[in-house]
């Protein structure tokens, strides 16, 4: 069977990722797979949502249909040849790990991985600045989530004085059209920014420090971001005024409520990647080889786990 042609990356719209139409005769999927009365917000003073939590009740069964979706796109991804990046950045503690843990829960990492570097090498900090992403992009078939990107040039490189006046200057110059030239490629790029409040990540942040599972996740830069807090703003706003380009647009992720905040990316995600249900059909299991004389060797022979529980 040839393989389809992948389809161009999607236009994005910076006031809706909503894919008009709801056309499911040929399987494929149009419009938001989980949407439900359950989760609407109401509206309050000045147009934003209140940020109510979620009971599991709602919650639990949401994320599971979205998984489904989301092992639906995977081998859609898989069967097309797509190449997908997700770009994940924002405040520091404001839910992106755990966006990223649930987006792979139920997904193969062998189409989905997570890239996630550590700071660069002394020989990385040589080469074109993002000579060490362009490493990990995605080929035909793959979907790669970046837990941080290139945007680290933007903001905690700029915020900390780890790169020059220049350096900084050139990334902002730079960015957009390395981007354009992804997706030219044929990669489908899509960036979320997550948005957390002043109060919201100190409460985190306490959590963390009193938490002696999280603590590791409280690194010195995130302890120095919030006394830096307003740095950190200006550096985002300066970004989207020279990154929020038509091609690749920032979606603003409100992370406040974290439960909220992972279905809305799942849900959007899901959008702007149009794709059919190839789940394949159920399976029979073959019945087990029948035992023609196999002795197995004792049992003293092998080392077995301590069954302390």
């Amino acid at each position: 069977m040839a393989k389809k042609r992948p389809p161009e990356p999607p236009s994005h719209s910076k006031r809706s990722a909503h894919v008009e139409g709801d056309d499911r005769s040929n399987g494929s999927r149009r419009r938001s797979p989980g949407s439900s009365e359950a989760l609407t917000e109401p509206a309050v003073e000045g147009g934003r949502p209140e940020r109510a939590g979620l009971k599991n009740k709602v919650y639990l069964p949401e994320l599971a249909r979205l998984q489904i979706e989301l092992v639906k796109l995977q081998e859609w991804i898989r069967h097309e040849g797509l190449k997908v990046v997700v770009v994940f950045e924002g405040r520091d503690a404001a839910g992106k790990g755990g966006v990223i843990k649930t987006i792979t829960q139920s997904l193969s990492p062998r189409v989905c991985r997570v890239v996630a570097l550590a700071a660069p090498t002394e020989r990385e900090k040589t080469q074109w600045y993002f000579q060490r992403y362009v490493a990990h992009l995605p080929a035909a078939g793959e979907m790669v989530l970046f837990d941080r990107s290139w945007y680290n040039r933007a903001g905690v490189e700029r915020v900390m004085g780890f790169c020059t006046d220049e350096e900084y200057r050139e990334f902002l110059r730079s960015c957009p059209e390395f981007e354009r030239m992804l997706m030219r490629s044929g990669i489908i790029l899509v960036k979320y920014w997550f948005s957390v409040s002043d109060a919201e990540q100190e409460r985190r942040f306490q959590a963390r420090i009193n938490d002696p599972t999280k603590r590791w996740k409280l690194s010195p830069m995130d302890v120095q971001s919030r006394s830096r807090w307003l740095d950190y703003s200006k550096a985002k706003d300066e970004m989207f005024a020279h990154c929020d380009i038509k091609q690749a647009p920032w979606y603003v992720v409100t992370a406040d409520n974290k439960k909220r905040a992972r279905l809305n990316v799942i849900n959007h995600l899901l959008e702007l990647i149009p794709y059919q249900d190839l789940t394949p059909e159920e399976i029979e299991l073959p019945p087990r080889q029948a035992d023609t004389g196999y002795v197995r060797p004792p049992m003293t022979d092998q080392t077995f786990v301590p069954e302390v529980y």
